[in-house]
């Protein structure tokens, strides 16, 4: 009777089944046609309009490959796109590290933990555009004394673009690297223990290791984010101060690849909308690579538990 009853259970589970399966497509339907509608088109029409001149997607007018050409030859994206690769490896570093030593420092059952973990995660909740006029009022408030401001010399601009991003950032990924550390296997961390290792080496040849995902999810994270910030930039300092080259054009020193791309297109003529566009398309590009690159390279290092 067991036996007939087990093989009732299995034929009534695989009935259930049945209009599930069948009625999956319906479901997931919404989220393809959505998906098209706000992504696969826009990004393909994007692509197009790369290789036109327009001023509305209306009126475009394919010409060739010049757009890519004018953008590359623009000193402004050019001193935008080292500006950002600058950016992008100076906060990769300090936030990862930051925020390793403070998951391991909030992971060794020190009083408060919880708490610190809410302080230090709470100002990721707060807005780039927001974030960016608090910390624009704290530094002018400060340098001010000094008789400047961020928005007059460019070291202050960079510098007070990675402490606001470190503020923000540092809190989100000390979530992901407490999640694992908490879960190296204690009797690695015993083992090294008995052998005598001491805590520097067991972090070093045990800890860190183990904590390989993570560490690759919080470097991709930090190396995007910092090639596509648009909105902190915007309202830090909105690429300012400026700086005249030879041929006399003006470069805004602070001024990252997002909005770079943002003032060509909204800040000059209708005609340069086109060489914009290139511009996204390269900076595309450009954060896929790097973004691909930097996931095979810290995967091959991740230890198989």
């Amino acid at each position: 009777m067991k036996k007939l009853k087990n093989d009732g259970t299995a034929v009534n589970s695989a009935l259930l089944r049945r209009p599930i399966q069948r009625w999956f497509p319906l479901f997931l339907l919404p989220t393809v046609v959505a998906f098209i509608i706000g992504f696969v088109y826009p990004f393909f029409q994007g692509i197009y309009l790369s290789f036109c001149k327009f001023t509305t997607t209306s009126d475009a007018a394919f010409n060739g490959i010049s757009n890519y050409l004018n953008a590359l030859k623009d000193a402004t994206f050019v001193h935008a796109f080292w500006y950002t690769a600058l950016y992008a490896v100076v906060s990769l570093l300090i936030i990862n590290i930051l925020a390793f030593l403070i998951a391991y420092v909030l992971t060794q059952g020190i009083k408060g933990s919880n708490l610190f973990r809410t302080v230090f995660f709470m100002p990721n909740l707060i807005g780039g555009i927001v974030l960016g006029y608090i910390w624009s009022m704290i530094f002018d408030g400060i340098l001010s004394r000094y008789g400047t401001s961020i928005l007059l010399e460019t070291k202050y601009g960079f510098w007070g673009l990675i402490i606001l991003m470190c503020w923000q950032q540092i809190g989100y990924m000390m979530i992901i690297y407490i999640a694992g550390l908490q879960a190296v296997p204690e009797d690695l961390i015993e083992a090294a223990k008995i052998d005598g290792a001491t805590k520097w080496q067991t972090l070093i040849h045990v800890t860190i290791p183990n904590v390989m995902p993570s560490i690759t999810i919080c470097t991709f994270l930090t190396l995007t984010n910092g090639f596509k910030l648009f909105d902190q930039n915007l309202a830090l300092t909105g690429g300012q101060p400026f700086s005249f080259m030879a041929d006399g054009t003006i470069v805004k020193t602070t001024e990252m690849l997002a909005l770079n791309i943002y003032n060509t297109f909204y800040g000059q003529s209708a005609s340069a909308r086109g060489v914009a566009q290139a511009k996204a398309v390269l900076f595309f590009i450009l954060v896929a690579v790097i973004s691909l690159i930097q996931l095979k390279t810290t995967k091959e290092k991740e230890v198989q538990q």
